[in-house]
C-alpha cells in the first residue's frame, strides 16, 4: 500500500512540474503574401515575471514595420508585430530566443513566401509617351551672361567717363573753347574780353596793355604767318614796312604808324611805369581795332583769259 502511494505522489509532482514549466509561441495571420503586402505577427508568453524580450530578429527578405508595446492579458505577455516584404522569394522568420528566469526558450521558425504582384497588362490604360518637360531656369543658367553683361557696362561707363568727362573736364580747367575763327573774328572776340575785365577802370594799366598788344600781336601772326609774339616791336614794325613796300598787305603808313606808337606806348607803361590819362588808353584800345582791321594779307586776284 505504501508503495503505491509514493508512486502516486511521484506522478502528481511529476506531473504539476510539467504543468508549470513556461510556453512561448509565434503566431501568424498567413504565411504568404505579396510583395509590400503585410503580416501581422503574435508573439505570446505564458508567464509575466522575470521576462526578458530580446530584439525581434527577421533574416533578410523581411522587414519589421510597426510594433506595439508589451501588453498583458490573462497572466501571459503578448507583443505584436506588422511585417512586411519587398522582395519575391520564401524567408524564414527565424526562432526568437526569450529569457524566463534566466533560462532561453525558443519559438519556432516559420517559412514565410513572398510572391510577385501579377499584373494584367490588358486592364491597365495606356497613355501617350510625354514630352521631355524643361527644368526652370535658375541663377546658375544666367550667371556667365550676368557677368559678362556687368563686365560690359564697367568698360563702357569708364569710356564715357574718360573720353567724354575727364577730356571735357580738362578742356574747361586748361581754359575756355572756341570754335576755330578766323583771325579778325578771333581778335575782335578777345578784344571784347578785354573790355569786359575792366583792367584799367581797376589800376590794372600794366596787365592791360599786355593783353592789348598781346592780341594785335597774336593777329599779326596768324594773319601774316609769321611769328610776331617772338619779335620784337621794332623787328615787326621794319617786317610790316617791308611788307607795305611789296604790296603784299593790303594797308596804311598811317596803321603801321598807329600800330608803332601802341606799341612805344604799351612799353612805356610796362617797362617805365607810365601812367596814360582815361582818354589816352581809350584812344590806344581804338587804335589797336583799327590797326586789326586794316592790317590784312592781299589775296591774289584770278587772272582774266581773254579768248584769241
Amino acid at each position: 500500500m505504501k508503495k503505491c502511494v509514493l508512486i502516486f505522489a511521484t506522478i502528481l509532482f511529476s506531473s504539476l512540474g510539467f504543468a508549470q514549466n513556461p510556453k512561448v509561441k509565434l503566431d501568424l495571420n498567413t504565411s504568404s503574401i505579396r510583395i509590400g503586402e503585410q503580416i501581422n505577427a503574435k508573439l505570446t508568453i505564458s508567464e509575466t515575471e522575470n521576462v526578458i524580450l530580446p530584439k525581434f530578429e527577421l533574416n533578410p527578405g523581411l522587414e519589421i514595420v510597426d510594433s506595439t508595446k508589451v501588453d498583458t492579458i490573462n497572466n501571459m505577455l503578448i507583443r505584436k508585430y506588422v511585417i512586411t516584404g519587398f522582395d519575391s522569394g520564401a524567408f524564414y522568420i527565424p526562432q526568437q530566443q526569450i529569457f524566463i528566469r534566466n533560462q532561453a526558450f525558443l519559438t519556432d521558425s516559420i517559412l514565410v513566401n513572398v510572391a510577385t504582384v501579377k499584373v494584367d497588362t490588358t486592364q491597365v490604360k495606356k497613355y501617350p509617351i510625354k514630352a521631355i518637360k524643361d527644368e526652370p531656369y535658375v541663377f546658375d543658367d544666367f550667371k556667365l551672361y550676368i557677368y559678362l553683361g556687368l563686365l560690359a557696362l564697367a568698360i563702357i561707363g569708364f569710356w564715357i567717363y574718360y573720353f567724354v568727362f575727364r577730356k571735357k573736364k580738362t578742356e574747361t580747367e586748361d581754359g575756355p573753347v572756341y570754335r576755330k575763327l578766323p583771325p579778325i573774328e578771333e581778335a575782335m572776340h578777345h578784344l571784347k574780353e578785354l573790355d569786359d575785365k575792366l583792367l584799367w577802370q581797376n589800376n590794372k594799366v600794366k596787365e592791360y596793355y599786355s593783353e592789348l598788344t598781346d592780341i594785335v600781336r597774336t593777329y599779326i601772326e596768324k594773319e601774316l604767318q609769321i611769328q610776331a609774339l617772338e619779335k620784337t616791336s621794332d623787328e615787326i614794325i621794319d617786317m610790316l614796312k617791308d611788307f607795305h613796300h611789296a604790296e603784299t598787305i593790303l594797308t596804311s603808313t598811317e596803321t603801321i604808324q598807329k600800330l608803332k606808337e601802341l606799341f612805344q606806348e604799351a612799353d612805356l607803361v610796362k617797362f617805365a611805369k607810365s601812367k596814360p590819362l582815361a582818354v589816352e588808353i581809350e584812344e590806344d584800345r581804338k587804335d589797336a581795332e583799327e590797326v586789326i582791321k586794316n592790317l590784312n594779307v592781299k589775296k591774289a586776284e584770278p587772272e582774266n583769259n581773254e579768248l584769241e
